[in-house]
């Protein structure tokens, strides 16, 4: 059985950032990747607003350079998925995948949360290319063109009223009569001249051609089919943390988000978490990476005053 100092599970800017620190700090981490590196950053295509690269880059160009900062320093990815976890015996702590079982001294938990998805055709194939997740991350490249929004939540409406500030116009399509959004953002986007409400329609599947051109709908009450034509589909009908693993063992939230402190440490001490496992509020690259630096530091901290 492999023992670790630090264990880190997930591979997204939180995670690799963790990774960077720690191998600073000497402590020889262990990245479990997961199948695929980066989490959701990985499958964003063009990344304009992480400091310190005023050309942008893409998302995978972001993560590659964070994998490669954090192997200069010493940290080791395995590209595999956890498949068990052992937190309840405490110190060391057992982790399970596939192939190998690891005791680590310490965990540092980074795998982030999934946007859900519509689960209609045409999603999965117009992902970054008209099909986005994130108003913050893309919005800017929509500048002068139409977009749908799809949802009726918080999240859809502050999404929505931000994507006025590139779109010329944002269609809102929910699938009820009345949004779930807080009266204080209905107002806001009711007074907005850009946004337009499509009520009581779903979406059934998003169009294109090399880019997205529309979205196909049916009214919910009569039955009635259609199409928007437009040049971007935002969907926010929510995230899930990736926290099904540590239910049980770690205190969560009614959403399932892993509850941390003020140094990122969960309910079980020597196991911290970072970035959107734990963040149901920021959900941005930036604060991933400050979420991660400060898991490590604690993380440090901790291993030496119980060494």
């Amino acid at each position: 059985m492999q023992e670790e100092n630090v264990i880190i599970i997930g591979s997204g800017p939180a995670g690799l950032t963790a990774a960077l620190y720690t191998a600073r700090a000497n402590l020889n981490p262990l990245v479990i990747a997961g199948d695929q590196i980066g989490g959701q950053v990985s499958i964003t295509s063009e990344v304009e607003n992480y400091p310190g690269f005023p050309e942008g880059l893409t998302g995978p160009e972001l993560v590659e350079r964070f994998k490669e900062q954090a192997e200069r320093f010493g940290a080791r990815l395995e590209y595999a998925m956890v498949s068990e976890v052992d937190f309840t015996q405490g110190v060391p702590f057992t982790i399970k995948t596939g192939s190998n079982t690891y005791q680590a001294h310490s965990v540092i938990l980074a795998l982030g949360a999934s946007a859900r998805r519509l689960g209609v055709p045409g999603e999965e194939a117009y992902i970054g290319r008209g099909v986005s997740y994130c108003a913050t991350c893309d919005g800017f490249f929509f500048r002068g063109k139409d977009v749908v929004v799809i949802g009726g939540g918080d999240s859809a409406i502050e999404e929505g009223i931000f994507l006025t500030k590139f779109a010329d116009s944002v269609k809102i399509i929910h699938r009820r009569d009345e949004l779930r959004a807080k009266p204080i953002l209905q107002d806001r986007a009711f007074r907005n001249e850009k946004i337009s409400l499509v009520w009581n329609t779903v979406v059934d599947e998003i169009v294109g051609e090399q880019l997205v051109t529309g979205v196909k709908t049916t009214a919910v009450k009569t039955g009635e089919k259609g199409q928007i034509a437009t040049d971007g589909a935002f969907i926010f009908i929510g995230h899930d943390p990736n926290s099904h693993l540590f239910k049980g063992q770690l205190q969560m939230d009614d959403h399932g988000y892993v509850i941390a402190d003020a140094n990122r440490m969960t309910s079980v001490p020597g196991v911290f978490a970072a970035g959107e496992i734990q963040d149901p509020v920021w959900r941005q690259v930036a604060t991933s990476v400050g979420q991660g630096t400060e898991a490590a530091m604690a993380c440090t901290r901790w291993l030496e005053e119980n060494e």
